[in-house]
């Protein structure tokens, strides 16, 4: 049977032109909007107008014998990725974080469509490097980082993936209260929650926590490792402050909820796919078997 031909499947976020259209209807209400709190339309269309610009020139790449197909990120529970799909995401690096959990093994670039407002961490290619970037993946020649991505498993047998980080909390302010476990040591706390975090969350929200408590651990990106951080954590006569960070390379760290109700546990900051965690469920982080295939531009 002939290899099934290639298909590049891009991964986009409304921008925020878009996404004022969607609550204001027309240019003309978005501008008055504005222009009515003292800004102006012209950056925000400027910006609208660069990233279609990229994503035009990103298509534009695409072999005119191969396919192509257009996925918007609350579409992405929805879609169906194949074996044989090449998957190019263009915008900021959380959208490599936001369609890792949905891969299994397809290699992904990250395009940059704006440098000089994205990071480029994981969007780190330009758009005109797709010419020699989507064949040589499609053929396998291309060079990949494999990174590590966590997991979170449940004691009913649900699972959370994670390329960047997994929190464990309350869903608004109040204190999180759980039972920590790393399998040497055990501590009831009540905190602002924890975040565990692979090499690749190392820097993004783990590394806020990391540079304000002091607490430094050191994961690479492609080991099967983690760390964890806990955020505030309040000692009194019932809770300890012992267990503020560690590093995992092993033994799963474990979780047990003690709040009545508010609990839960979601990856990759999208708080609205979070599991509900209750008093009595259980959550055991480890690093996932599956990684990010992400194509080293």
């Amino acid at each position: 049977m002939p290899a099934a031909t290639p298909r590049v499947v891009f991964v986009i976020r409304d921008t925020d032109y878009e996404l004022l259209l969607a609550r204001h209807a027309t240019r003309g209400q978005i501008r008055f909007f504005l222009e009515s709190r003292g800004q102006s339309i012209a950056e925000v269309e400027a910006r609208h107008a660069q990233f279609h610009a990229v994503l035009a020139e990103a298509r534009g790449s695409v072999p005119l014998d191969w396919r192509q197909a257009l996925v918007r990120r609350p579409d992405l529970d929805r879609f169906l990725f194949a074996p044989e799909d090449i998957v190019v995401a263009v915008g900021q690096d959380g959208l490599v974080a936001n369609v890792a959990k949905y891969l299994d093994g397809q290699p992904v670039v990250g395009v940059n469509p704006a440098p000089d407002l994205y990071d480029g961490v994981l969007a780190r290619a330009g758009v005109g490097s797709l010419r020699a970037l989507l064949p040589a993946s499609a053929a396998g020649t291309v060079p990949l980082q494999r990174r590590t991505m966590v997991q979170a498993l449940f004691d009913d047998g649900a699972r959370l993936l994670a390329l960047n980080e997994i929190f464990v909390g309350h869903r608004s302010h109040q204190s999180a209260r759980y039972r920590i476990d790393d399998g040497a040591r055990a501590e009831d706390q009540s905190s602002s929650g924890l975040i565990v975090a692979s090499g690749t969350g190392l820097t993004g929200w783990a590394r806020s926590i990391s540079e304000a408590t002091h607490l430094t651990l050191e994961v690479g990106i492609e080991e099967a490792a983690f760390g964890y951080w806990v955020r505030e954590p309040f000692p009194s006569v019932a809770t300890g402050t012992a267990m503020r960070a560690g590093r995992f390379a092993g033994a799963p760290l474990t979780v047990t909820s003690r709040m009545n109700e508010g609990g839960v546990v979601f990856a990759d900051g999208i708080e609205q796919d979070f599991v509900a965690f209750d008093w009595g469920r259980r959550v055991a982080v480890t690093p996932a078997s599956r990684t990010l295939n992400l194509v080293a531009a």
